[in-house]
């Protein structure tokens, strides 16, 4: 599993660089709120400052797949993780809602309807003894020229019930990427 997440972690840097300009992404590393800060940590007990998270966005055809690497986190813990509509912000709320293909007309948005995995981007992990970790989320749609600006880290894997869909607890970071993917 080592070996994979290295490899995986190194690709993840290498494609960034080389990828068409339709496809998003970025690194950075979380850091307190600062205006232009990349990464941000709202809860350095849980995620560290000086920890790292790069996200990349591939679109083909009719299809995305969002990839997430972070390293530095707490070891052996579960997190959840989705693409937020704007920006972080000082205040974990700033980042919006989910990105929605779909949008649910009643935000927050816990109709599992509307907060599913085919729905929006869940990239929800658990870190090995490092505090590394690796997450996909493949979608039979596109990002196209709507708002998609964040990745939010939680403090729990997504719920999936009535009442609760899409709901991981607390927003304890917030990494800053668009996710546009030109048209749909």
């Amino acid at each position: 599993m080592r070996t994979l997440l290295s490899v995986a972690a190194a690709l993840l840097m290498t494609a960034a660089a080389v990828t068409p300009a339709s496809a998003g992404g970025g690194h950075g590393v979380f850091e307190p709120y600062r205006p232009g800060a990349k990464a941000v940590t709202y809860d350095p007990a849980k995620v560290p400052v000086g920890s790292r998270a790069s996200v990349m966005t591939i679109p083909s055809g009719r299809k995305t797949t969002v990839v997430l690497w972070v390293y530095g986190l707490l070891p052996y813990r579960h997190y959840g993780a989705h693409v937020h509509v704007k920006p972080c912000g000082p205040s974990p709320a700033d980042a919006g809602p989910h990105f929605q293909d779909q949008a649910d007309p009643v935000q927050p948005s816990v109709d599992p309807n509307y907060a599913n995995p085919r729905n929006e981007i869940w990239l929800d992990f658990a870190t090995d003894e490092k505090g590394e970790a690796f997450a996909v989320s493949n979608v039979l749609w596109r990002f196209g020229d709507r708002p998609a600006n964040a990745v939010i880290i939680h403090d729990s894997h997504t719920h999936t019930g009535p009442g609760e869909a899409g709901t991981a607890g607390a927003r304890l970071a917030c990494f800053n990427s668009k996710f546009s993917s030109g048209k749909s």
